[in-house]
């Protein structure tokens, strides 16, 4: 047995073995508004933001809460001791102790109100606002990252299981054609290198599909790890997800993401929530006035346990006219606080403008290659065919075969990438401004 014949045994029993490997695991398949609904419920920046608007709902009643007097009840039973000289009575001669115990109960209810915090509590209230308005679009920002993530990990699966299915394509086609090269080497119309060369083509397709494979591997399991599920996860594939969407008005479109977008909504309300704190660094200058009340019945063994009534009120006035430059201290913490926010804020509306425009061109560039790979694919398969053709008809070299083959098999995954390139980039526009395209 020749070395043509040894190789293509060995390929072809390799390619057997890669079709007769056990099937995959049974594993969860998920279409993509599953996969995005699992992610969101598990994703650890989802839930820390869920819990900073919990926190932000706090504080806001916390701000209102200001306004309102607060109530307290006490209640204590105290018994009391104390020593004092022997003495003599006089009517009787008889020794008196000087000691003297007491039990007493004391019941009380007691609140205070402040009735001017030099406009503290406005400002506080003002913030505290803001900060719940800042923490809900920071949820809905970190939602739609997590959307784009998941969105991205689930077309990695998709794109993975279609280059696998390109990959097979390409080993069935190397068969095909070293079965052809060795036929005419054996009745002697073809040369061994032909089917040399036909070993190490089949033997490269099959190294590009086990890569293939492993790519879709990791995608399932990456995947898998964003739903919150232990194992691989399959995606669900669905023509609709590669439909094109006619041209957007993109200058509509900068002016809605400028004015929507869930990063810009975020870091504005955030510079809100800080300008908002200056005010209440600067009540510090402001006297706080204050009213308290308190009730209490009062009873003891000495008065044989008759409640006496008690009221107490307090009208004060806090004012402190130097308290060593500490109130200065806050409100520049407080301004340049609010300064880097809008800062903040002003950078989050340019770099919306900026990612949309590159999106915007992405997906303009990935409509384009659509078009053209199907174009490359149709070319190269008619090619491929003329020049397979041509070969058994001995007017071609399989040089030339082969070339057309590779140029067919890269155009399938040219196809596939151009594809993919554009459910991305319309993914990254659809979380971007906040809503689907």
């Amino acid at each position: 047995m020749d070395i043509c014949s040894r190789g293509m045994r060995g390929l072809l029993l390799a390619g057997s073995l890669l079709g007769a490997a056990p099937a995959r695991a049974q594993m969860p398949k998920l279409t993509l508004a599953e996969a995005i609904e699992r992610a969101n419920r598990v994703q650890p920046t989802v839930v820390s933001a869920f819990g900073t608007v919990r926190n932000a709902q706090a504080r806001q009643r916390s701000a209102s809460g200001a306004f309102i007097p607060n109530f307290s009840l006490n209640s204590g039973l105290g018994r009391t001791f104390s020593e004092g000289p022997q003495r003599v009575d006089p009517n009787t001669g008889q020794v008196i102790s000087g000691n003297s115990t007491n039990q007493s109960l004391t019941n009380s209810i007691s609140s205070n109100v402040d009735l001017f915090t030099g406009f503290r509590r406005g400002s506080e209230r003002k913030a505290a606002n803001a900060n719940r308005t800042a923490a809900e679009a920071s949820l809905v920002n970190t939602r739609n990252t997590v959307q784009l993530n998941t969105t991205n990990a689930f077309f990695d699966v998709l794109a993975a299981a279609q280059l696998v299915g390109v990959r097979e394509a390409s080993v069935r086609r190397a068969e095909e054609q070293l079965k052809v090269s060795v036929a005419l080497l054996h009745a002697g119309k073809g040369i061994r290198p032909d089917s040399l060369r036909g070993v190490v083509t089949l033997g490269t397709a099959q190294l590009n599909l086990l890569n293939a494979q492993t790519a879709l591997a990791t995608a399932q399991a990456n995947l898998g790890r964003l739903v919150g599920e232990a194992g691989p996860v399959d995606a669900v594939d669905d023509s609709s997800l590669y439909a094109i969407m006619p041209a957007v008005d993109t200058a509509k479109l900068r002016q809605e993401a400028i004015a929507q977008a869930p990063s810009v909504l975020s870091a504005e309300a955030t510079a809100a929530s800080a300008r908002a704190s200056i005010g209440s660094a600067k009540a510090a200058y402001f006297p706080t006035l204050n009213l308290s009340g308190t009730m209490s019945l009062n009873a003891s063994r000495a008065n044989s346990y008759d409640f006496l009534q008690g009221r107490q009120f307090n009208l004060g006035l806090s004012w402190p006219i130097f308290n060593r430059f500490q109130r200065e201290q806050s409100i520049v913490a407080a301004q340049v606080t609010t300064e880097n926010a809008e800062a903040t804020a002003a950078d989050a509306r340019r770099l919306v403008v900026a990612s949309l425009t590159a999106d915007l061109a992405s997906l303009e560039a990935a409509r384009l290659r659509i078009d053209i790979t199907r174009t490359s694919v149709v070319a190269a398969t008619e090619d491929l065919r003329v020049q397979q053709e041509r070969y058994r008809l001995g007017a071609s070299t399989i040089v030339d075969v082969l070339t057309s083959q590779e140029a067919l098999n890269q155009a399938e995954v040219d196809a596939v990438t151009a594809r993919f390139d554009y459910v991305r980039a319309r993914a990254a526009i659809a979380a971007l401004i906040g809503r689907p395209l």
